[in-house]
């Protein structure tokens, strides 16, 4: 699962734990386990929802500061208005251990 150069290291030290895509089908499947960087992440949920229905704390998950900014991050596969159905993904980063 790609992540930006510039989330990457939150992603892997826990403290991105969301993220929203735009996606025509998941690219992710629940259990799945994904590189991201140096590390590794494993997938907790993942649903179908309205941009609408993303939260502020879905925002500050996602290491966003705004819906806005998590809105533009997310839109580089196109437009997103607030009925646009996003891929709402929880994750936690996983050691070489785990």
């Amino acid at each position: 699962m790609e992540f930006s150069r510039e989330l990457r290291n939150d992603v892997l030290g826990g403290d991105i734990t969301l993220s929203v895509r735009l996606w025509q089908r998941p690219q992710v499947k629940e259990g799945g386990r994904y590189r991201v960087g140096l590390g590794q992440i494993e997938i907790d949920a993942i649903e179908l929802v309205p941009f609408s229905a993303i939260t502020e704390e879905d925002v500050r998950r996602a290491g966003e500061p705004d819906r806005e900014t998590l809105r533009d991050r997310a839109a580089h596969a196109g437009p997103i208005d607030e009925d646009t159905l996003v891929y709402r993904i929880e994750l936690h980063a996983v050691s070489a251990e785990d």
